[in-house]
């Protein structure tokens, strides 16, 4: 028992030095505890042995998978059912290209650059093929753009192109058997039934017994989960989904999902992404350090290529279309659960999983600060009213 709390201690520790450094770096928590896990895994296992950093304890796993299925499930809750059906085509078309040019682009890349096995391509194109909806959501709320139709709209894009990267990876490496259309069957039912449940638990029990909404919901996404792993599938993947279907509850109540979100990203998550930056090994990068850049460009050029013309029928403003473009060439929370994903069931090695997330963060680092820099959209700024900005600052 010592040794749990000595380790959770210093996660924990790691996670507040974390918070601290994005705080004055104005990115991304997650980002900082990736590196974080990186860094300090490889000098403490470099000093007192493999193992040592507690990566791999058994408990640690456990908190690491749910604080990725409730952010998963987070992810899903977080969108605006309303702005989805006014901009519905923008954000399908948009959505749909953003995730198979990437997702096509680098699989060939992969393939046929690097000479990886079919199995392993497949995976780089899905964990590539991603856009970070934490760093955009942190961007939009940052300039008050979740509060325009600009905002919404790469919100909206964002999801349906995350969307289509958990349907690929379950489709894909998914064994399908028995078990995987009892899980489909299973599954199916629970979420059409879920909304009303939820909302019958809410009027029924929701404000005379403590957290039961949280419980029911954490409930029903570990049941799933379960489900999941037993049919040899994720358990995140059913997380999106029950997110998905339970957006329009969470946009009525917000303090409660700001409570669950608390929990999630204050104690679940640093385990989720300090394990993923530990699982990077820096020999592997510092070795082949042309891999790690033939994966990043491939990510960001296929996006580009892929996005900007079609982004173009959208949007008549120049830096517009490249804002846009750039902020959806970024990735983080679903590139690195791909990789993690593909790392567990030895679709990839170790050193495949390094250049993977290397990758991962550098797309959530790099095409931010250029749009940023060199393209962000201050005539749409100037037309937000004061109080807009504020509020959407405010909520960050």
């Amino acid at each position: 028992m010592e040794s749990m709390f000595t380790v959770a201690s210093l996660w924990l520790g790691l996670a507040v030095i974390s918070a601290i450094v994005a705080q004055h770096l104005k990115i991304s928590i997650a980002l900082i505890e990736i590196c974080m896990g990186l860094i300090f895994a490889n000098i403490i296992e470099h000093f007192y042995g493999k193992g040592a950093f507690g990566s791999n304890l058994e408990w640690l796993r456990f908190l690491a998978s749910s604080g990725a299925v409730l952010l998963t499930f987070l992810a899903g809750a977080e969108l605006d059912p309303v702005a989805i059906r006014k901009k519905w085509k923008e954000v399908s078309v948009v959505g749909i290209i953003g995730f198979l040019a990437p997702f096509l682009g680098c699989a060939a890349f992969a393939r046929f650059l690097l000479g990886w096995d079919m199995r392993a391509s497949w995976l780089t194109g899905i964990a590539l093929s991603t856009t970070s909806m934490a760093v955009v959501y942190a961007v939009m709320l940052e300039t008050g753009f979740n509060k325009t139709e600009f905002g919404k709209g790469i919100l909206g894009a964002c999801f349906i192109n995350d969307l289509g990267t958990v349907l690929a990876l379950g489709l894909i490496f998914a064994p399908f058997s028995l078990k995987t259309v009892i899980f489909v069957l299973v599954s199916f039912v629970t979420l059409v039934l879920f909304p009303n449940l939820t909302s019958f638990l809410t009027k029924r029990y929701g404000y005379k017994t403590a957290a039961i909404r949280a419980k029911w919901v954490v409930f029903v996404l570990f049941a799933l989960g379960a489900l999941a792993l037993w049919a040899g599938s994720e358990a995140v993947l059913p997380a999106y989904l029950a997110g998905m279907v339970l957006a329009e509850f969470a946009t009525k109540e917000e303090h409660w999902v700001r409570r669950l979100r608390t929990l999630t990203v204050g104690f679940l998550t640093p385990f989720y992404f300090i394990r993923a930056g530990s699982l990077v090994s820096l020999p592997a990068l510092i070795n082949a350090p042309f891999v790690f850049a033939i994966l990043l460009l491939s990510k960001v050029i296929s996006k580009i290529l892929g996005l900007y013309p079609v982004i173009g029928i959208f949007r008549d403003n120049h830096k517009e279309r490249w804002y846009y473009t750039l902020l959806m060439s970024t990735g983080l929370t679903f590139g690195t659960i791909s990789a993690l994903f593909g790392y567990s069931h030895g679709i990839i090695n170790q050193n495949q999983y390094s250049f993977l997330v290397a990758a991962v963060i550098a797309s959530a680092v790099v095409p931010t600060l250029i749009a940023n820099y060199f393209f962000f959209p201050k005539h749409l700024m100037q037309k937000l009213p004061p109080k807009m900005l504020a509020e959407g600052i405010d909520e960050e």
